[in-house]
């Protein structure tokens, strides 16, 4: 029998939420920390269940199942067990990506233990599967050691995930790889899902298992009760019929999760929640990891707010030194986006979200590397060496069928698996080959010409980490092993909005008296070059309530304003700050750009950059640029520096760090012939900045100076 679930007018007819638990037996009276099970039944909502054992949970399931298929009814299961361990964990656990093969090695792992032996047992055997300490961890036998399980938390194997891709957006999830100890889910993992395997044995056309399979008369799906915790909360005082424990009677709490995840089914059936929670997980969590019902993928990870007051100054600050500017923005800034998953081939420019592993070895098997004849290396010698050479050949993508016997040789073609038997090729052009025989001078070195398994990159190895910023290459990388959907960063929104009652857009009457706005197109295009959404905020007269509007109404994560943040009268960003946020003028010394507002407002981010063009640039470049990456969820990038000769002479005071715009020529760098902020042309001039340390220096033609090229600011 088979329904579509997702199909509104197609409601359940009975919903069974369970609460899990890894302990083998809680005895016959009910107790906390057990498995309890609550049902809905047409309108009615049965008294919640103490199943005492996994054994006695199971018979029960199977009783449930075969009542309600016989009956003709919809049903839905909800178990209190991860479905699923991270993607790359699954692979090198079984060799494969389909969740039943690790359903299955559970099951049997526990059906094999010896007189004594645990769960805890099992982990310790499974750890042996993976590099290092394995990811498994906590023993609950304390009088007991078991080799090869921790007590406490080890370091994770190489490319690893702590948690699934559901569990980093499910705030509060606890690790799959902790068997033991408060809130730990470890255990529940193993047992439930040896349980899975059980119950899709029992039902294979009858039962299906969200969100792997299509759906069927009885549908299995993950739920954490913990995701709608406030419910359970508010039955507890609010119901008295709840089952009770010990001497004081106390309500017990498993039971009222059941019960309050229920009611809470039922009400999102009704009104559609439950459909769109079926429609949720993305493509790689039905293939193998699983998903939470509720959790819904445009969820964002929502990453802790930055403080009101990391722009603050350490007290007595003034002068802030350009070194000691960056680092309180590296040590105050962090994330603030979310997360998102996204097809591989549109994750170019994309900061990740979580390392990413290898779901295959690169290259997936041996294979040759050239051209040319392979055979046992051991069967071969010294001079001359004549083998009988195979009927048929090995060609990339058509392997040969058979092994080769120790003395014999096949044809082999470049990138073809190498055959059972086969060590090492001779390249086509070191040999003869006539009449079924292949004539080589040995010796020939072992494993020549052949591509190891894996040599590239392993499987389950991690391939890129958290943070990193996507480039074509890597899109190659991840799609030789497998992947085709990544998890990243959502562009950071960076707002950029242009101050002052001097400023005009371009093209408009040319005033004397006016500006034409060079910041906004400038800045906008820098948030692009840098892979964020830039938003524009459009330019603001000298007037707080058109600012305090704009500011209002923009949809952005940090801004960047340019003008107005000094602290004259008509300095109205300052102002504003001041009066609705948190304000910190730093003064930097630099040349050019000395003043740098940064503060908060509700919440946002505000860097308030000169209004000067030049100081405008070179701030955004110094700060700006690796304040938006951190907070885009990328790495601290530093500029590309190098050591040129000058092709200037220069005498500088001390006290401030300058920048100098300056290009690279045949004597060296040459500065442009101005030095002053006015001059826009330049910074088209330029293809970098030459930088000045903050001491005296009298720089002639000829010493070594540090030029900052355009192209390390991602200017390229």
């Amino acid at each position: 029998m088979s329904a579509d679930f997702r199909n509104e007018n197609q409601p359940f007819d009975t919903i069974v939420m369970v609460d899990w638990s890894g302990v083998p037996d809680r005895g016959p009276v009910p107790k906390p920390n057990a498995i309890w099970a609550a049902a809905l039944r047409g309108d009615r909502v049965e008294a919640p269940r103490y199943l005492r054992s996994i054994a006695v949970a199971e018979a029960w399931l199977i009783d449930l199942v075969h009542a309600e298929t016989l009956a003709g009814r919809r049903a839905m299961i909800g178990l209190d067990v991860p479905f699923g361990y991270p993607a790359e964990a699954g692979r090198t656990l079984t060799g494969s990506g389909d969740p039943r093969a690790l359903w299955a090695l559970l099951a049997e792992g526990l059906a094999a233990l010896g007189p004594g032996e645990t769960r805890f047992d099992l982990a310790a055997r499974l750890n042996a599967r993976f590099a290092g300490d394995g990811p498994f961890w906590f023993n609950g036998h304390p009088e007991r050691e078991i080799a090869g399980l921790s007590r406490t938390k080890p370091p994770l194997p190489p490319g690893l995930s702590d948690r699934r891709l559901v569990e980093r957006l499910a705030k509060g999830s606890f690790s799959c790889w902790q068997m033991g100890g408060n809130g730990a889910v470890g255990s529940q993992a193993v047992t439930g899902m040896a349980t899975l395997h059980r119950l899709s044995q029992t039902f294979p056309d009858e039962l299906s298992v969200w969100p792997f399979d299509p759906p069927r008369a009885v549908q299995l799906v993950e739920i954490w009760p913990s995701l709608f915790a406030d419910r359970a909360a508010r039955l507890l005082e609010e119901r008295d019929d709840l089952p009770r424990h010990g001497r004081d009677r106390a309500p017990i709490k498993d039971a009222a999760q059941v019960l309050a995840m229920v009611e809470l089914m039922k009400e999102a059936q009704e009104d559609g929640r439950l459909r769109r929670w079926l429609d949720a997980p993305p493509e790689e969590a039905r293939r193998s990891e699983g998903w939470i019902l509720g959790v819904e993928r445009a969820t964002p990870l929502a990453p802790p707010p930055l403080s009101d007051d990391c722009f603050a100054l350490p007290p007595g600050v003034a002068w802030t030194p350009v070194d000691v500017a960056l680092g309180l923005l590296r040590e105050r800034l962090g994330p603030v986006t979310g997360t998102e998953v996204v097809p591989l081939d549109r994750s170019d420019g994309r900061i990740l979200a979580s390392d990413v592993a290898a779901p295959r070895a690169n290259p997936p098997g041996a294979n040759a590397a050239v051209d040319g004849y392979g055979f046992a290396h051991a069967a071969t010698g010294v001079g001359p060496q004549t083998l009988p050479l195979l009927a048929g050949r090995a060609a990339a993508g058509v392997p040969f069928g058979g092994a080769v016997p120790p003395g014999a040789a096949l044809r082999i073609l470049t990138g073809a698996l190498l055959p059972a038997g086969v060590d090492t090729v001779v390249l086509e052009e070191d040999t003869r080959s006539d009449d079924g025989w292949v004539a080589f001078n040995g010796p020939v070195r072992a494993g020549a010409n052949t591509r190891r398994a894996g040599e590239d990159i392993g499987a389950g190895a991690l391939a890129l980490p958290d943070g990193h910023v996507m480039r074509p290459p890597d899109l190659a990388l991840l799609a030789a092993t497998g992947v085709d959907r990544v998890a990243v960063r959502r562009r950071l929104r960076v707002g950029v909005l242009s101050t002052g009652d001097e400023i005009v857009a371009p093209g408009s009457d040319p005033d004397p008296s006016r500006t034409y706005d060079a910041n906004r197109p400038m800045l906008l295009a820098l948030a692009r070059r840098w892979g964020h959404e830039a938003v524009d905020l459009g330019h603001v007269p000298d007037d707080r309530q058109r600012l305090r509007a704009a500011l209002d109404g923009a949809q952005a994560e940090v801004i960047l304003t340019s003008g107005g943040a000094s602290a004259g009268e008509e300095d109205h960003v300052s102002a504003l700050m001041r009066d609705e946020g948190t304000l910190a003028s730093w003064r930097i010394a630099l040349k050019p750009g000395r003043p740098l507002a940064l503060g908060m407002r509700r919440g946002v981010p505000v860097f308030g950059l000169p209004g000067n063009p030049v100081a405008s640039l070179v701030c955004a470049l110094v700060f700006a640029r690796p304040a938006l990456s951190l907070m885009a969820g990328g790495p601290w990038p530093e500029p590309l520096a190098m050591t040129v000769p000058a092709a200037f002479e220069k005498r500088k005071k001390p006290g401030r760090r300058e920048y100098l715009r300056a290009r690279l020529g045949p004597d060296g760098a040459e500065a442009f012939r101005s030095e002053g902020s006015g001059r826009i042309s330049g910074l088209s001039w330029a293809g970098g900045l030459v930088e000045l340390a903050d001491g005296a220096a009298h720089v002639r033609p000829g010493d070594p100076v540090r030029f900052l090229p355009y192209a390390g600011f991602g200017l390229g």
